[in-house]
């Protein structure tokens, strides 16, 4: 099993770019690839690569330098398309034609791909649309004339009807034609695929990479996304589910039936053949399954909340940075389609500076009588949802929480022990603020989001969603979702006083689970880390203290 961060390529970069949003957009890949066990050199000699970046010709003696290295060569992004000369055509084995404008390039597998073949589905299209695997990345294509009989084709492009290789190699030098636009740079799938091209230059490994092999322990109302992640994301694997209760364990094998299933969780602990542990049991036992893991040797996905308290998160990150191991927790409504549409408004500057935020979740009805509902148990009312929403506002305000105060309400339902209604109040050092609002006894609901900016604001309304069938009888019978089961619509409010709709596109498939498996597998950064859950987790915990002592500011720790 690969350790994220250990060192295993080591690159000389020469970046000679007129571009200048272009350099910025590799000077970041840089910094994204020191994460993934890419180290730098000055010295091209000393490196296990060279990689050439640029937009014009440059001078020919650093050139005639940098191959007279002897060492594996990548000519990336619009280097091969700059030479006026033929020293990189007579080196790639490429005579190219004319780049396209920058657009949607459907990224597929050459006919050498290896294991880049099996790392190229990563969204879903409507019925139809998604023809053959591919990625998506936006940039121009450079279209290739002719190629030498000597090509290795990883991967392609299409324009018209022909196909152009878009990485290639050729001995020890890699074209890599991608990266002309700085949203190719930047490109997640391009990224990948980048690393998994120089793997394949440097060590000629073109076989997949073993998965990682994953254990579930707990098999609760989450357990099936875990298993058809585990399963549906290539580079990851389920070898076991764990549960003591064994109408789950049937539940889990009848999805899959080649997993392995216990009420043993020691066992799985033990297990050889167990890289990775997912703690889906009660929170208040979070922590101790996933020191139990770390402590095995395993990395570790801890259902939300991470802990009950900030000391329990602390020492499960501890013992996994001394493990060198990865705990982290499963962030999964990061990729809810209405965040992603705010992140990307607020991201974007639509809204100006963001200062004010509230957020709601709820309605009016009885809680569950599960666990959740049990302040024990979960924590309380704040850990719940709070988990997820907490966790979207802190994603969406990256600066220093000044102080946290909360209230609660325990007016109704008597028979569970979390608040019926609760309230939680987040200031920024710069002065940013942010409220999360969950009600069990909202009869009127507030909009899920309330965002004010400067130059505009965002307003997110529930929908009422029906499913319509028909009854055992012939009549109409109509299942009316609960509003936090719909994705809300999203209007942009200008300055103007115009008014747009944000598009609230679907989340690609396993999105957490594909970060899981290139980072383990490749080092590449994940969205989540345990550090950003414990933010969140430290702000739950101060805003159950300021409720205890009647909405006190508390600093969380």
């Amino acid at each position: 099993m690969r350790t994220p961060g250990r060192v295993r390529l080591r690159l000389h970069w020469y970046v000679d770019l007129g571009d200048a949003h272009l350099a910025d957009a590799v000077a970041d890949l840089r910094d994204g690839l020191s994460g993934a066990g890419v180290a730098e050199t000055p010295d091209p000699a000393a490196a296990d690569a060279v990689l050439v970046w640029t937009d014009r010709p440059g001078d020919p003696a650093v050139r005639d330098r940098l191959v007279a290295s002897g060492r594996p060569l990548v000519l990336a992004g619009p280097t091969l398309g700059s030479d006026t000369g033929a020293v990189w055509q007579d080196l790639t084995g490429v005579v190219h034609g004319a780049p396209t404008p920058a657009h949607d390039v459907r990224v597929r597998a050459g006919r050498d791909a290896g294991a880049l073949a099996a790392r190229l589905v990563d969204h879903r299209h409507g019925t139809g649309a998604h023809l053959g695997e591919h990625v998506h990345v936006r940039d121009r294509v450079l279209t290739v004339d002719k190629l030498a009989d000597d090509i290795t084709v990883l991967l392609t492009a299409a324009v018209g009807l022909a196909v152009h290789p878009v990485a290639a190699r050729r001995g020890r030098t890699l074209t890599w034609t991608l990266g002309t636009t700085p949203t190719g740079v930047a490109s997640p799938p391009a990224r990948r695929l980048l690393l998994l091209a120089l793997h394949d230059l440097v060590e000629r490994d073109t076989a997949p990479r073993s998965p990682v092999r994953a254990a579930l322990l707990g098999y609760g109302a989450i357990g099936h996304e875990h298993s058809a992640a585990f399963r549906e994301v290539t580079g990851l694997s389920l070898e076991a589910v764990c549960d003591r209760n064994p109408e789950r364990l049937a539940a889990a094998a009848a999805v899959a039936p080649d997993v392995r299933t216990t009420d043993d969780p020691e066992a799985v602990l033990a297990d050889p053949d167990v890289d990775l542990v997912v703690v889906s049991t009660p929170p208040d036992t979070h922590a101790r399954w996933a020191l139990a893991a770390v402590r095995a040797g395993k990395h570790v996905v801890v259902e939300k909340p991470f802990a009950i308290r900030t000391e329990e998160a602390d020492a499960v990150l501890d013992a996994a940075a001394d493990a060198e191991v990865l705990a982290v927790v499963y962030q999964n409504r990061r990729w809810d389609p209405d965040h992603l549409a705010l992140s990307r408004a607020v991201r974007s500057g639509r809204l100006g500076e963001v200062f004010h935020v509230e957020a709601f979740v709820g309605g009016f009805g009885h809680p569950c009588n599960l666990w959740h509902s049990d302040a024990d148990a979960s924590g309380g009312a704040f850990y719940d949802w709070g988990a997820h929403v907490i966790d979207q506002l802190l994603d969406l305000f990256p600066a220093p929480v000044a102080h946290v105060s909360a209230t609660t309400h325990k007016r109704r339902w008597f028979d569970v022990t979390n608040a019926d209604h609760s309230r939680v109040l987040v200031r920024f050092e710069d002065g940013a603020e942010a409220e999360f609002t969950h009600s069990d006894l909202a009869a009127a609901l507030k909009p899920r989001w309330y965002v004010l900016g400067t130059e505009g604001a965002v307003v997110g309304s529930w929908r009422t969603e029906r499913i319509v069938s028909r009854n055992a009888v012939g009549t109409l019978e109509e299942d009316v979702l609960a509003p936090a089961d719909s994705p809300p619509v999203l209007d942009l409010h200008a300055a103007d006083g115009s008014v747009t709709r944000l598009a609230t596109p679907g989340a690609p498939p396993h999105p957490f689970h594909r970060e899981l498996a290139d980072h383990l597998l490749l080092g590449l950064p994940m969205s989540v880390t345990g550090a950003t859950s414990r933010r969140v987790l430290a702000v739950m915990e101060a805003a159950s203290t300021s409720a205890a002592e009647d909405g006190r500011p508390v600093v969380p720790r």
